[in-house]
């Protein structure tokens, strides 16, 4: 049997081709992370020298600011308890909606004036919530038409007791229909 010879290296001086392939490969991956470095310093420099400039010009038009626009408050979120149960005749049958609900408003003092409304608000809501047609609330708009008519009831009541419309929206927290 005849051995095969293994290729000689050359004796021209080349260097063999993996360890040239390996310094290449070490350089262009510290020239990235290079690139990637100042990059990142550049930008980090760029846009903390931003800031400075934004936060002096926020002091010079924050005067300017509140005067010119009102500044809108911080919703706050008061929940009914308990929540609503109502029963309908729907072909027939017996059919429940149970109805978590949320008031919002943005001055605590005139929710807490509404507050004291209260069996009359929760007694328009069951009145208004047992004469929905069950098939329509089915729906995501029927569900959504309700909660339209659930904040327009609560503010004509808001409006005809405090003089003011307290609520800007009413919140289905949770609907339940069997």
């Amino acid at each position: 049997m005849a051995k095969k010879q293994a290729p000689q290296p050359t004796t021209d001086g080349d260097k063999p081709a993996g360890k040239s392939k390996l310094k290449l490969i070490i350089l262009i991956g510290v020239a990235l992370l290079l690139a990637i470095g100042l990059s990142v310093g550049a930008t980090l420099f760029l846009l903390g020298k931003g800031d400075s400039k934004a936060q002096e010009g926020e002091v010079a038009e924050e005067g300017a600011a509140e005067s010119a626009a009102p500044v809108k408050k911080l919703a706050i979120y008061e929940q009914i308890a308990p929540a609503f149960i109502v029963n309908f005749n729907h072909q027939g049958r017996q059919r429940y909606m149970q109805v978590s609900v949320a008031l919002m408003a943005r001055d605590q003092a005139e929710l807490d004036a509404l507050k004291v409304h209260m069996p009359v608000l929760r007694n328009r809501l069951v009145m208004m919530f047992s004469g929905q047609d069950f098939a329509t609330l089915l729906t995501p708009l029927g569900k959504e038409m309700l909660r339209q008519q659930a904040t327009t009831t609560v503010q004509e009541l808001a409006q005809k007791e405090t003089g003011k419309m307290v609520v800007e929206q009413v919140l289905f927290t949770n609907l339940v229909l069997q």
